[in-house]
């Protein structure tokens, strides 16, 4: 089998281009966890965008999406766990891809004394302006979830354990 330079040349950029849009990911999946704000809003791109996850209200611009998730995630005693995994990244064009990520999420609430834990499932758009990825659509659908309330004796209770709601 011969394969030419401009064949090798162009599966090289495919795979570099995959790695970047991971990195970014992984980029903005760890900005949540570390309330980095600025590192989160860097994520998506300026200008229109679209995010819609499941039980938030869709947001067509950056900035609106960040001051939501200040208020509900940048307080004391709100500890998330967000890890991504089973991804699929299609480039559909020279600056376009397409991403479906499998998360699996945990929040650890001290106030009410509460762990939630969710299984979500990601379907992101991907452009690259000015040579770097953004991500510009993405959308999540909660899988199942688990709510345990943790007593002042340490235990545990359950209370909720199901499939996610029909969307």
């Amino acid at each position: 089998m011969t394969v030419s330079l401009d064949d090798l040349a162009a599966r090289l950029a495919a795979l570099e281009d995959k790695e970047a849009i991971r990195a970014l990911k992984a980029r903005y999946l760890r900005a949540c966890d570390l309330k980095q704000v600025d590192v989160l809003r860097d994520s998506f791109a300026p200008g229109p965008i679209r995010i819609a996850y499941q039980g938030f209200p869709e947001f067509t611009e950056r900035d609106a999406f960040v001051a939501v998730y200040e208020s509900m995630a940048c307080q004391g005693g709100v500890y998330d766990i967000h890890h991504a995994t089973n991804w699929a990244i299609d480039l559909t064009g020279p600056d376009s891809a397409r991403g479906l990520w499998s998360l699996n999420f945990r929040t650890i609430l001290t106030g009410p004394r509460q762990v939630v834990r969710l299984a979500v499932e990601y379907e992101d758009v991907y452009r690259r302006e000015a040579g770097r990825w953004w991500i510009v659509d993405t959308v999540s659908r909660v899988t199942s979830q688990i709510v345990e309330q943790i007593g002042e004796d340490g235990s545990v209770t359950v209370l909720a354990l199901a499939e996610a709601p029909a969307a």
